[in-house]
């Protein structure tokens, strides 16, 4: 492979999802040096909406991309920036074709590779008679079982195939479902000669690869402790300074907004994780060993990781069309809301055929306090019977139920929804191909492996220096001033007090198919080891009622003084088919944050101007 001669690879995101900011890959471009631009734009919901759009006649890929690709290729071309993307979606073909037709009318010739061989649907039929179940990873149900069509199936590639393009001369590479890890790992693997067994350089390029992945959610957005982020309204995309051994430095541009510290990096770091044990195509990265120190104002150095090698298996993302859904929404003001909702739910199903039993799934949520939100919703197979004959019905009771009735949304028909079905598939079934013109330059593995047994992780216990130690040596950075209004906080002991989470512990929060995944920090290592101890499973369930009753993974992160949980069916049968009015878990951490616990008195700083 091509080696570069800079000491780093300067790889800057310009996309955190299919929607993100328009703007960003000129302000990537623009902003100063770069060597590569990567975007996310996939997502398992993003692959139901991209089928959906294809089975309509629309471009199966983001069209977005191309907008952006627009702004920035004859600077790309001119700098010699490599373009590096999973914008192809569905059709991988069709979107360079779009790009192909940008460079013509730009007057520029840069070289065009797409990856194929994620795409499982044309090979469905074969895959199951001989013998492959697809069984749901969460269910263990095998597809066959479930008797659904799907819609797509894609697997999740590697980094090999974009370092092939790469290597191939591409200046633009345009992939289908690849891991988001995968847009950084292929690069460093082109830039560094990285081979399968250089496990530990993968893991770092896969951890890398996982901050940059959701854009401006590495450098202050979404953020919990957000006062401390400076013109978040401007916040910079971030980048990544990626060295030969897989450690990097997490930055953005000078003059823009936002924040990169370890605060930020580890709000992303636990951003819809499960195990420590992170298993990518080319390498498991094991966020226990993950390092982090503050190197200078927004530059954050990551390293230590360490690599295992990968799992036999590619991830597979299937998605099939589930039925039709639609909901209701009734606002309960004033006195005794419970009673009002239970009234408004006996009138509502007296008007419909059937009642309540009538629809496959029914879901009622209670919503706020004041004014509290009766949300009535409801799935089916028949879209007429979740269509007005429910809607409507409901807006007939307008004048006979409780009193002050009103609703927050119209009659309307039921719209489609789809369900995500996870699984896998041996590695050694797929083979990924790289296509330049009408030409394929390179077919092999979807992935990187080790030709050896390769490095391994060594038990936390068993290296020289704690994760804890560095914790508290190298998180040293500004603690908030946390204003802890009196009628929040209550004094339940001489040591102790009751106040909410949040003053002391950040959180962010996100799904995975239909499981949660919630993950909590704190800045030192003293609200860590209480953290530890206090914030249990069992705990979890005490502070979050949605949480009761389900199965909860408790995962402990001590070099990065946190905590990762997994809620299992949170989020039922996926983010398409859910019915929680959060329906992929994002604001789950702010509602742990607000929650009630028991606090050492230590942990809460002076709120700012406070001269008690």
């Amino acid at each position: 492979m091509d080696l570069m001669p800079e000491p780093v690879l300067r790889i800057a995101n310009c996309s955190g999802f299919y929607g993100d900011r328009l703007s960003a890959a000129r302000e990537m471009v623009d902003g100063g040096p770069i060597d590569v631009l990567t975007g996310d734009w996939l997502a398992e919901l993003t692959m139901l909406l991209l089928g959906k759009a294809m089975l309509a006649g629309r471009p199966g890929y983001p069209r977005t991309f191309i907008s952006q690709l627009e702004q920035v290729l004859p600077a790309c071309v001119e700098r010699g920036i490599k373009v590096v993307t999973n914008a192809g979606g569905l059709d991988p073909a069709g979107c360079a074709a779009a790009a192909a037709e940008i460079a013509r009318r730009a007057g520029v010739s840069p070289v065009i590779a797409y990856v194929t061989g994620d795409d499982l649907m044309p090979r469905m039929a074969s895959l199951l008679s001989e013998g492959h179940q697809l069984a749901n990873t969460d269910t263990g149900q095998p597809l066959t079982q479930a008797k659904v069509t799907p819609l797509t199936a894609h697997a999740y590639l590697g980094g090999l195939p974009i370092a092939a393009a790469l290597s191939a001369g591409a200046d633009i590479v345009i992939t289908g479902r690849v891991t988001d890890a995968a847009l950084v790992v292929g690069p460093g693997m082109w830039r560094f000669g990285w081979t399968g067994d250089d496990l530990d350089a993968l893991a770092g390029a896969v951890v890398t690869g996982h901050v940059l992945e959701c854009g401006c959610q590495a450098t202050g957005g979404n953020y919990s402790f957000y006062d401390e982020v400076p013109d978040l309204a401007h916040a910079g995309f971030p980048l990544a300074e990626l060295a030969a051994d897989g450690s990097a430095v997490i930055t953005k541009h000078p003059g823009t907004g936002g924040l990169v510290s370890t605060g930020t990096v580890t709000a992303q770091l636990l951003y819809e994780i499960g195990s420590p044990r992170y298993l990518n195509p080319d390498v498991v990265a094991r966020f226990d060993t993950i390092r982090l120190e503050q190197a200078g104002p927004d530059r954050v150095l990551i390293s230590g990781v360490r690599g295992e090698p990968p799992p036999p298996d590619l991830k597979v993302s299937l998605n099939y069309a589930g039925g039709f859904r639609n909901s209701m929404v009734l606002v309960l003001e004033g006195l005794d809301p419970a009673a009002k909702a239970a009234l408004a739910e006996q009138i509502i199903w007296a008007r419909i055929e059937g009642g309540k039993r009538s629809f496959e799934t029914v879901d009622v949520d209670l919503i706020g306090s004041d004014p509290v939100l009766l949300r009535i919703s409801v799935l089916d197979q028949d879209k007429t019977k979740v269509g007005r004959a429910f809607s409507a019905a409901v807006v007939e009771t307008a004048l006979a139920s409780y009193p002050g009735f009103y609703a927050l949304s119209p009659p309307g028909e039921g719209s489609a929804y789809g369900v995500f079905w996870p699984t896998s598939i041996p590695a050694d079934l797929v083979t990924s191909t790289v296509i330049i013109g009408s030409e394929s330059v390179w077919t092999g593995p979807p992935r990187a492996t080790p030709a050896r047994t390769g490095s391994a992780a060594q038990p936390l216990a068993s290296q020289p220096e704690s994760a804890q130690a560095r914790g508290a040596q190298m998180r040293a950075v500004r603690l908030p001033e946390v204003a802890a209004p009196e009628e929040h906080m209550q004094a339940i002991g001489p040591d102790t007090i009751r106040a909410p989470l949040g003053l002391v512990a950040g959180a962010r929060s996100g799904d995975k198919g239909g499981n949660a995944n919630l993950g909590v920090w704190v800045r030192t290592q003293a609200e860590f080891d209480w953290l530890d101890s206090y914030l249990t499973q069992d705990r979890l369930s005490e502070l979050l009622p949605c949480v009761a009753g389900l199965r909860v993974e408790r995962f402990a992160l001590p070099n990065l003084l946190a905590l990762n949980f997994v809620v299992v069916g949170l989020l039922g049968r996926g983010v398409a088919a859910s019915t929680r009015l959060d329906p992929q878990a994002k604001a789950l951490g702010e509602e742990l944050r607000a929650t009630q616990a028991d606090i050492p008195v230590k942990f809460l700083r002076p709120r700012a101007g406070s001269h008690d």
